[in-house]
């Protein structure tokens, strides 16, 4: 039956299928170059956004699946490159690009990944100078992270084996390529921080493409060598080659060779530095070496049988229990000893005693204090009685009473003496014995004593 006869009558939803058909037959696989916009990660995980020219657009989607194998994050006005099929979209009618792969146009996706994570970083701080952590000048043992097959690891032991033979290396095996690579790598630096066995830290591999050496581009690795208490020297490709690993390490080595160089100092610089040490300090130092080579070789012969190590762990044993029972023997002496001593000086000093002697003294002082605030009392009325007497023979009163009498003025009661002081009308009182009057000048007569 013709579908597009005039008596055929089709549903939206029928008309969507077959247009839908069409294109998904006639466009199954296609690349296509525009400019990104509208971009939304929703919850699902699936990516949506526009791709568009001058010209036109198209709406596009990217499921979850090939999300997650997406090196870069999207972002507006990104000229982009995309491969996938063209469908329709029933809901809305619209037809829409269902991406399969996307990559920046002009750059590859994963160099995309790369600036966009090393702007990230910088920005958080994972690359400042301040946060990195100096190298030991003698590491006593040395961890490095990378393949236990590459040729990497063989460098480095071969150099450090010519500048330092003794320095002890201590290798965790990762792999340095593939999926899932970058977590292992990751998990070796943390669990080399959690071991803490180790001074310094190489992680690296050798030369490669970006793709070979992106798992020292991830983020967790850069994480992972951020929070490193141990001080990390990225080793990664050659002189040319960058990863995140060497923007965020404490150090950078252009070749894992090169690291092995700069992780220890040189023969000629520990040669001179031994030859400016004195005789005695060389003496001092080969004796302590022998004490202890002598140690490890009795270690070694009583590990031969455990039975002899008990053997002297008993005997250890039963010494000390000897040497603490003398020890809390003479302790409890000792403290016997100074208890007496401190009983008979308390006795000798006893409290109550002193507290008698010091009664009998107060009340004695007491006796003697009142005896002598009595007599000084006595002497005292004595001393009060003479002046009395004497002031009663001198008093005035006493004169008035055999008929004389004081005369003064009224006004400022001053006492006349010279009758030539006074004038005729002046006013004057005049004290007798017994009482005293006011009287006013009738006439002045002076005369000689």
């Amino acid at each position: 039956m013709d579908i597009f006869s005039e008596k055929t009558i089709l549903t939206v939803s029928r008309l969507t299928a077959l247009l839908r058909g069409v294109l998904e037959e006639n466009f199954e696989q296609l690349w296509l170059q525009g400019e990104a916009s509208n971009i939304s990660y929703p919850s699902s995980g699936h990516c949506y956004f526009t791709l568009k020219d001058p010209g036109a657009q198209i709406r596009c989607v990217m499921f979850k699946s090939a999300v997650k194998n997406l090196k870069f994050r999207l972002t507006d006005g990104m000229e982009l490159i995309a491969r996938g099929r063209i469908s329709v979209y029933d809901q809305r009618g619209e037809y829409q690009l269902i991406c399969e792969y996307v990559e920046p146009a002009g750059i590859g996706a994963l160099q995309a990944a790369f600036v966009q994570l090393k702007e990230k970083l910088a920005l958080e701080g994972l690359f400042a100078e301040a946060h990195k952590i100096p190298l030991p000048r003698f590491p006593r043992k040395i961890g490095v992270v990378t393949s236990p097959t590459g040729a990497v690891i063989r460098d480095i032991l071969h150099v450090l084996k010519r500048r330092f033979a003794s320095l002890d290396v201590q290798l965790y095996p990762v792999r340095v390529q593939g999926e899932g690579s970058a977590v292992e790598i990751a998990g070796a630096i943390d669990e080399m921080n959690r071991l803490a066995e180790v001074d310094v830290l190489i992680v690296g591999r050798g030369g490669g493409s970006l793709e070979d050496l992106w798992a020292f581009n991830e983020e967790v690795v850069a994480r992972a060598v951020y929070r490193s208490e141990i001080p990390v020297i990225s080793a990664v490709g050659h002189e040319t080659d960058w990863t995140m690993c060497d923007f965020v390490a404490d150090l950078r080595a252009p070749t894992p060779s090169a690291a092995a160089e700069l992780v220890i100092a040189s023969s000629d610089e520990l040669r001179n530095q031994i030859d400016s040490l004195s005789g005695r300090a060389v003496r001092s130092v080969q004796t302590l070496l022998n004490a202890h080579i002598g140690r490890l070789e009795g270690l070694r012969r009583a590990l031969h049988d455990p039975r002899t190590m008990l053997g002297h762990m008993a005997q250890r044993t039963d010494d000390l229990t000897g040497r603490l029972e003398l020890g809390l023997r003479v302790a409890v002496s000792r403290r016997r000893d100074r208890f007496e001593r401190l009983l008979d000086a308390l006795q000798h000093n006893d409290p109550l005693g002193r507290i008698d002697a010091f009664r009998q003294r107060i009340a004695l002082l007491t006796m003697r204090s009142e005896g002598l605030l009595a007599h000084r009392l006595d002497a005292l009325k004595q001393e009060f009685y003479d002046k009395a007497v004497r002031l009663e023979v001198l008093s005035p009163l006493k004169t008035l009473a055999r008929g004389y009498a004081i005369a003064t003025r009224e006004n400022v009661r001053s006492t006349v003496t010279d009758a030539g002081s006074l004038t005729i009308g002046e006013q004057l009182r005049v004290k007798f014995h017994l009482g005293e009057a006011r009287c006013r000048v009738e006439s002045l007569e002076s005369g000689k004593t």
